[in-house]
């Protein structure tokens, strides 16, 4: 299942340039990945060669751009394994988790309703139902983690209540790695007739996903994270959730006639498409999707298992580090502290000047920060280009860090 490092690398064209002065080790992919040729060219060539407006030209241009466009549908379809009329593409999953929000959770839930998440999740499996908190009484009902960052699947299911409308959960924490047992929790959550949404944002760039295995109701995926374009991104919506739902925002694509008196909409997925999509982002994660699968999902995974380990077995010498989040099943995701000495920021500071980027903050985790009882943290976040090499040069970063702060 191993690929060639080098020649994975060498499809990066930022991975070879400098910051500082030193080769650049990017440990920030958490955030946002870095993109492969192969993506920068589908972007160019849609622009410069095929560029046109989809769904509403009959011109040679739109034609071309209306295929290529709506082929990644298919490759969304073929990557999540699912059906290519479950998959509503839009700008990633803050997107898409406030479709279901507005379209499916807002009509359907009373005061008094309730939502069960995890501290884990990120923000944007946080506010939307803030929102519908805030606009219609909904009730959230949290579970925590455990000292080492795991989640009992258990846990969550014992929340679901008589008045539990939905589950939203993540698959892999952000922050803390932490993978979840969404199957086990979603076949509990339907026996109660809960539907369950899973924030995939993280877990599709790291490990195979199949939403039919899993049997979730939704599941969101950011093309940013996945090594393509700002601005592109997916939710699988099962067919009978589609059903129930209304649209939620209005605008062209998403309708077939309009009157002065009346509005007929379009099917589904359609339906949950307003307005002109980002053309050439999507393209582009089609070709991202493209890349990852020509590597292979498995192999991916295997890697980045590799590099896990290898940063474990690094980072535990260090007994002055504070690693937040050490359950044995989790990704090469990891956030830390420096024994209470320095600033989250100031570390990053310190490793930027040595060519290595890693992230300093709240991490868009708030509820999970103030369950850790920490104000932030630094991220190390591994990706499929990343190398045991790359994670010696944290390790000496980390010690420097210790000298200066000592």
């Amino acid at each position: 299942m191993a690929f060639d490092i080098d020649a994975v690398r060498r499809d990066f064209p930022i991975l070879s340039r400098q910051v500082n002065g030193r080769p650049l080790v990017y440990l920030d992919n958490g955030a946002s990945a870095q993109k492969p040729q192969v993506v920068l060219d589908a972007v160019q060539r849609a622009y410069a060669e095929d560029y046109a407006n989809v769904h509403r030209g009959l011109h040679h241009l739109s034609t071309v751009s209306t295929e290529r466009y709506e082929a990644v549908r298919g490759k969304i379809a073929s990557f999540l394994g699912a059906s290519e009329d479950e998959i509503v593409m839009n700008s990633g999953t803050t997107e898409g988790i406030n479709t279901v929000a507005y379209g499916w959770a807002m009509p359907r839930m009373q005061a008094g309703d309730e939502i069960v998440l995890s501290v884990m999740e990120h923000h944007a499996n946080i506010v939307p139902w803030h929102f519908l908190r805030e606009r219609q009484g909904i009730v959230l009902r949290w579970v925590d983690v455990d000292s080492a960052g795991a989640l009992d699947p258990q846990a969550v299911i014992d929340a679901i209540g008589p008045k539990t409308r939905l589950v939203a959960i993540t698959h892999l924490s952000n922050v803390l790695g932490t993978k979840v047992d969404v199957t086990a929790i979603t076949r509990a959550a339907h026996e109660k007739g809960v539907p369950v949404l899973v924030d995939g944002s993280q877990a599709a760039v790291h490990m195979p996903v199949d939403v039919g295995e899993i049997g979730c109701d939704f599941y969101t995926i950011t093309g940013h994270k996945l090594y393509g374009p700002s601005g592109s991104g997916a939710i699988f919506i099962h067919r009978d959730r589609m059903a129930e739902m209304r649209p939620f925002m209005g605008g062209g694509d998403m309708i077939r006639e309009v009157t002065k008196d009346n509005v007929t909409y379009n099917d589904p997925p359609m339906m949950f498409e307003a307005g002109t999509p980002g053309i050439v982002q999507q393209i582009g994660l089609g070709a991202a999707l493209d890349y990852m699968q020509g590597l292979g999902m498995e192999a991916i995974a295997a890697h980045e298992d590799h590099l896990r380990d290898y940063a474990v077995e690094r980072l535990s010498r260090l007994n002055w580090l504070l690693l937040q989040g050490t359950t044995r099943d989790k990704a090469a995701i990891f956030s830390f502290l420096i024994d209470g000495q320095a600033h989250a920021h100031d570390i990053s500071t310190v490793l930027d000047k040595r060519g290595i980027a890693v992230r300093a903050g709240h991490h868009c985790a708030g509820p999970l920060m103030e369950h850790l009882g920490v104000a932030a943290t630094c991220r190390a976040s591994f990706g499929l280009y990343n190398t045991t090499e790359e994670i010696d040069a944290l390790v000496d970063g980390l010690e420097l860090c210790r000298e200066l702060f000592s």
